[in-house]
């Protein structure tokens, strides 16, 4: 995507703008105040997919909502199962000749689903505005940066919408829904009111205790010391492919569990993430040395995830979709952030931010289409484990007294 974007974007931008005008010009008229098939468009970010529900749900309260994400990131949506599975769309990105097919596959889908609003959710992408001119919609939002000379994305929006880099990504969702759905607060291109904390709030997903004995029952097949009654502290240390520099160096959450180990003797650490991330969530594993110290990547299947959420009592993570899954269910959830800033990406849910707040960061923004160039992230590295142990112990001292009060209660 930022290869067409980079190479073709521009060009090709401006003769969508043209066939998409002209096109509008001989279609007939749409009447706003129906209801409408909505499609919310947000390819690259799993986390994007939670932070953008509140915005959803809003939407599907008066409205079909339709959903086009990458492949390997739509299984985010299943969480909150906001989106019926049988409106997603699937779009694979491995090489650039499968996603131009799949982008032709999603054009026809796009008429099969008689699409009539297309709200493009990603931060001034090209390839996505003519994904969004080229959908059918009559009804086009997303959005802009008033006055500015860069970030060049055509006509292609009937309704642009002004971004707000001073207020969380999930209420500069929400201002995208207004010109469908309050046509007084939005005034081309700005949403005239105030969006509240409130408007912001996620369903709170309550796996079952069956599943939850289930999920633990299975963990406890592969390392029967769960099972033993410890309190279960989950570290997630990885942050994806797409920006490296997200991640806490090397070394850092192994000393960090090792401090909390010799600390808590009741702690079990659970190490998480996916089977392919396995061998590397293995290696800090490897350093702490001890059998309080669990590798159960690929463990657990992503679609139980809340489920295993649901049975810890903290998690402490890069800035990368599991803080913005373990949100879905309330857990109290430790952030790192350096690149980016938790003002504007801060998950929606029990958060705790630890941001260094350097003067270069944050380095990812709309302004360099969140690619930095950033080779030292001194943003993390600044940030040392004992820093952050002295920020999760108190809640771990806390927690321990309120589960010694719950089992004096249940005997």
């Amino acid at each position: 995507m930022r290869f067409v974007d980079y190479w073709f974007g521009v060009p090709l931008t401006i003769i969508t703008t043209l066939v998409v005008r002209l096109w509008d010009l001989v279609r007939p008229g749409f009447s706003i105040g129906d209801r409408q098939r909505v499609l919310f468009i947000e390819l690259t970010e799993m986390g994007s997919a939670v932070l953008a529900d509140p915005a959803l749900r809003r939407t599907a309260s008066q409205h079909d909502i339709f959903f086009v994400i990458f492949s390997r990131n739509a299984a985010s949506l299943g969480l909150l199962s906001t989106v019926p599975p049988g409106h997603v769309f699937t779009i694979r990105d491995h090489s650039f000749w499968v996603l131009t097919l799949d982008t032709l596959r999603f054009l026809g889908w796009c008429r099969q689903q008689r699409i009539t609003v297309a709200i493009d959710l990603e931060l001034f992408s090209r390839f996505t505005a003519m994904l969004t001119g080229l959908s059918g919609a009559r009804l086009r939002i997303g959005f802009c940066l008033p006055q500015s000379e860069g970030l060049f994305r055509g006509g292609l929006f009937t309704h642009p919408v002004a971004y707000n880099a001073g207020i969380h990504i999930a209420k500069n969702f929400i201002a995208l829904t207004e010109p469908l759905l309050n046509h007084a607060a939005y005034r081309d291109p700005l949403v005239r009111r105030v969006i509240s904390d409130q408007e912001t709030e996620l369903v709170r997903v309550r796996p079952s205790v069956e599943s939850q004995q289930r999920v633990k029952a299975l963990l406890g097949e592969k390392h029967p010391i769960v099972n033993q009654g410890y309190r279960l502290l989950l570290v997630n240390i990885n942050a994806g492919d797409f920006l490296p520099q997200r991640k806490w160096p090397p070394g850092h959450f192994g000393r960090f569990i090792t401090t909390v180990l010799e600390h808590h003797p009741d702690v079990l650490v659970l190490m998480t993430g996916s089977p392919r991330e396995r061998p590397e969530v293995e290696k800090d594993a490897a350093q702490v040395r001890s059998p309080r110290c669990l590798n159960i990547a690929g463990d657990v299947a992503f679609e139980e995830l809340s489920i295993l959420y649901a049975l810890a009592e903290l998690l402490l993570t890069n800035d990368s979709g599991p803080a913005h899954f373990a949100s879905t269910v309330g857990l109290r959830t430790y952030t790192l952030f350096g690149p980016e800033t938790p003002h504007l990406y801060g998950p929606l849910g029990n958060n705790v931010a630890i941001y260094a707040g350097l003067a270069c960061s944050p380095c990812v923004h709309v302004g360099n289409h969140r690619d930095t160039r950033c080779t030292d992230n001194q943003c993390l590295k600044q940030i040392s484990p004992d820093e952050v142990y002295q920020r999760v112990r108190q809640d771990l001292a806390a927690m321990k007294h309120t589960s010694a009060a719950a089992a004096s209660t249940e005997a």
